[in-house]
């Protein structure tokens, strides 16, 4: 008896130390992806966490400070090719541009770097779409036709990427900004971009990043979802854009380790 009630405190003290991170608690299940071989089966995703909001031009002028390696005049072109914080006046200055918007042209090296360094990682391909599927009430929305206009109405919208975070609406999960906001990107690159040799691993770079569906969507009808997969086909793990950001993950709650 003791010891459920001791469980049960450690379970309550984990999701306020989590809130403090601003890391939201995903409970594990299954979802029918939209894209790849597997996109007729429920795919597993286990229980983890995820930053409620993507990392902001402040959280990164924090982390470059700490790393120089990563200031722009310094950054390796093998890791992060010329556009690579193209909108920073300087090293360690982002202009008058907003401390709460999202850090963007940001390379997939320096977003992994940044989450290693805060003892967190990129979320997975998998995870991300599990997470984005929700809207503020339901785990998956995207047979919501109002949900998918929703998305799609962003996709039209110029320059999202100046606002702050936490704007959009807070889904089921208590996540904010997965549409409406910037393109994510994901953990899943790094295999990819490993084996890269054959003309069948380049036909995968459409998993590069989140923000949605392949020409091999289980669901031809969710067109905003469509749109996230075409646009993430072009990219590589160096290159980096505008309208494209990142948020962590952690498998468990860093806080508690």
């Amino acid at each position: 008896m003791q010891k459920s009630i001791f469980i049960f405190i450690l379970f309550l003290v984990q999701i306020v130390r989590t809130q403090e991170l601003k890391m939201a608690p995903i409970k594990e299940g299954y979802f029918v992806p939209l894209y790849g071989a597997s996109s007729k089966n429920p795919v597993a995703v286990k229980s983890f966490f995820m930053d409620v909001y993507p990392v902001t031009n402040q959280q990164y002028l924090s982390f470059v400070k700490k790393n120089p390696e990563f200031r722009k005049s310094k950054m390796k072109g093998i890791f992060a090719d010329k556009s690579y914080l193209g909108y920073w006046i300087s090293d360690v200055d982002f202009g008058n541009n907003n401390t709460k918007s999202p850090v963007t042209n940001v390379s997939w090296f320096a977003a992994k770097k940044y989450c290693e360094c805060q003892g967190k990682r990129l979320p997975t391909m998998d995870e991300w779409e599990y997470v984005a599927m929700a809207d503020e009430k339901k785990i998956d929305a995207r047979t919501k036709s109002e949900f998918n206009q929703y998305i799609l109405s962003w996709y039209e919208k110029s320059k999202t990427y100046e606002n702050s975070i936490g704007k959009t609406f807070k889904n089921y999960w208590g996540v904010y900004d997965m549409h409406g906001l910037v393109w994510e990107w994901t953990l899943d690159f790094n295999s990819i971009f490993l084996s890269g040799e054959s003309r069948k691993d380049k036909s995968e770079d459409k998993n590069l990043f989140c923000g949605g569906a392949s020409v091999n969507a289980s669901d031809l009808m969710d067109y905003a979802a469509f749109m996230r997969y075409a646009f993430r086909g072009s990219l590589k793990a160096q290159y980096s854009t505008r309208n494209l950001g990142f948020r962590c993950a952690s498998s468990t709650n860093i806080n508690l380790k």
